[in-house]
């Protein structure tokens, strides 16, 4: 009998795929939309058309994936590690909607993508969470949790930024009712990192901890803060359009700096942990799709922090967001050279 024939190597890289590859577009997108705030204009506008061609492929291969390998998708989104993932689709989709209304001043597609990031927020989490809830079969929790859980706060957080943004795009009946729900979002988001901080710092803290735990989505510790103090950021700068956000603008700059003052601390930790990974255990650096995860919350910590000394007159912040942005878009350069030089070996490889 002959050798069976090994399958294409498209084939097997598409079986793999990381549900976690629209951290690209989130990436890319929010290093544009910092690059936009602070006046790089052509930087941010060649950013929005890559991330606009980069959002496309990502959707073309997700329902590549979904039709040709049906059983590993759905085994990944109930899954308790990479199910998570899932939800860099849902702050992909709100990120690029951002875009568009603050570069292009597309309303329709902002709110076209708004409403697509939110149908898809709404089936994932109560897809995810209701097959992690009823699950037999479950992991322990320093084998079933991660930074990567984070995400589903991040998701939620990008829902309240781009409602944010649409309610100064849109005149009334609907704009007291999109920074509503903003708000409501915004709080939800805040209760969810609560919850599952605690269970993530628990598991750091009691349980084992190797080089290989501390995957780059364990970035989305300080991400999840900073897309926070973004959204508080844009509620305060809305709250003349809303008697009701003007009534909590105390709660809301108290919480806004306390998201942010959260992201902050988390910074010097991670490095430190990233020393110990890469330094002292030697830990082999190449490119994985969850490193996107980590320049996310760069690009974020920048914009948040301009947003923020905007909205609460913090000028004395002003050096941190020029900062972060160049950290940010090195970051970004380095993902994206790792990611074409896979993408090289996967298209150009021999079968």
């Amino acid at each position: 009998m002959p050798p069976a024939t090994p399958p294409a190597p498209w084939r097997t890289a598409l079986a793999g795929m990381s549900p976690a590859n629209f951290g690209m577009v989130m990436a890319t997108g929010i290093v544009s939309i910092g690059a936009h705030m602070l006046g790089h204009q052509a930087l941010a506008l060649g950013l929005f058309a890559l991330n606009a061609a980069l959002y496309a492929l990502m959707w073309c291969l997700y329902l590549a994936r979904l039709l040709f390998f049906p059983q590993r998708f759905f085994a990944d989104l109930l899954g308790h590690l990479r199910g998570p993932a899932f939800f860099t689709s849902v702050a992909a989709t709100n990120v690029l909607g951002s875009q568009c209304l603050l570069l292009m001043g597309w309303d329709t597609a902002g709110l076209v993508l708004w409403a697509t990031g939110l149908a898809l927020w709404l089936l994932l989490t109560y897809t995810i969470f209701t097959a992690l809830t009823i699950k037999e079969d479950k992991p322990p929790l320093d084998r079933g949790i991660s930074g990567g859980w984070l995400l589903a706060v991040v998701a939620t957080q990008s829902v309240a930024v781009l409602s944010a943004l649409l309610a100064t795009h849109i005149a009334q009946p609907y704009r007291l009712e999109l920074n509503f729900f903003a708000l409501s979002m915004w709080l939800w988001g805040g209760m969810l990192y609560i919850w599952m901080m605690s269970l993530i710092f628990y598991r750091y803290t009691f349980f084992p901890f190797s080089p290989g735990d501390l995957a780059p989505p364990y970035w989305i510790n300080m991400g999840a803060m900073a897309i926070s103090t973004l959204a508080g950021s844009l509620l305060i700068v809305n709250a003349p359009q809303a008697p009701f956000l003007a009534s909590l603008l105390p709660f809301l700059k108290g919480f806004t700096v306390f998201y942010w003052a959260t992201g902050t601390w988390w910074i010097p930790m991670l490095l430190v942990l990233a020393v110990w990974r890469y330094g002292a255990k030697r830990f082999g650096l190449r490119y994985d799709p969850l490193y996107w995860g980590a320049v996310f919350p760069l690009g974020m910590y920048a914009a948040c922090t301009q947003e923020m000394r905007l909205a609460m007159g913090f000028d004395f912040l002003s050096a941190l967001p020029v900062v972060f942005l160049a950290v940010a878009l090195l970051a970004w350069a380095m993902a994206l050279a790792g990611a074409a030089r896979q993408a090289w070996g996967i298209v150009f490889a021999r079968p």
